[in-house]
């Protein structure tokens, strides 16, 4: 019969949070410029790989929820999804706004990071523990929340000229109820003897790939 772990999930988002305390949110991206021809461009960025990165995430949920079908990993995974799906059509609400064709959307930003996420998730989604899944999309709901609320309230306050579409679309703080549900699946997956240590690696992951479409945005600007 296997152990029971004594390690709390909490203590892993910590010290995920901790080894990002020095990363102001949305950084680099909420110093590009935001007045001048190419306000734009670094927006058009941004939509186009998360735009990207929703189809990778629908496709890793309905792997996970393969993969981990009972509760509570079960209502992590679908809501989840749900969330993606819905916010889809809403991200090319953006993309019109911002005046983006469908060539735009498939276009691919030069900065390198740009593809991590998915390359991460697509891995932990095949190959990784309920914990290490469930600790990275807590770790994704921080890191991204605050980023894009961080990038949205910057050219909100500064009256850049950006459609609303955007600026309403990404200052958007998440759902605490749904980040504390990731914990409680994490908090499962340990008790049922995943390795922490792996959750706590896949984590990192995710949160530097997540830095990394920040930069990648801003790139050329920054």
């Amino acid at each position: 019969m296997t152990a029971r772990s004594h390690i709390d999930a909490k203590a892993l988002a910590d010290d995920v949070r901790q080894d990002l305390a020095g990363e102001a949110p949305g950084s680099p991206l909420t110093l590009a410029p935001v007045t001048g021809p190419g306000v734009l461009e670094p927006l058009r960025r941004l939509v186009a790989v998360e735009c990207q990165a929703h189809a990778v995430e629908l496709v890793s949920y309905g792997t996970l929820l393969t993969r981990f079908p009972h509760r509570p990993a079960a209502e992590l995974w679908v809501t989840l999804a749900r969330i993606v799906h819905e916010a889809t059509p809403k991200l090319r609400d953006v993309a019109r706004a911002l005046g983006m064709t469908e060539t735009d959307l498939a276009g691919r930003p030069a900065g390198s990071g740009a593809y991590d996420f998915h390359s991460a998730m697509s891995w932990i989604a095949a190959s990784g523990s309920q914990s290490a899944a469930a600790l990275a999309v807590h770790t994704d709901m921080r890191v991204y929340y605050s980023g894009a609320t961080a990038v949205a309230r910057r050219l909100r306050e500064t009256d850049a000229p950006v459609p609303q579409e955007f600026i309403d679309y990404y200052d958007d703080p998440g759902d605490e109820a749904l980040a504390d549900l990731a914990l409680t699946v994490a908090q499962d997956g340990l008790d049922r003897g995943d390795d922490p240590q792996d959750a706590l690696f896949h984590a990192h992951r995710i949160a530097d790939a997540l830095l990394g479409v920040w930069r990648a945005a801003a790139a050329e600007t920054v």
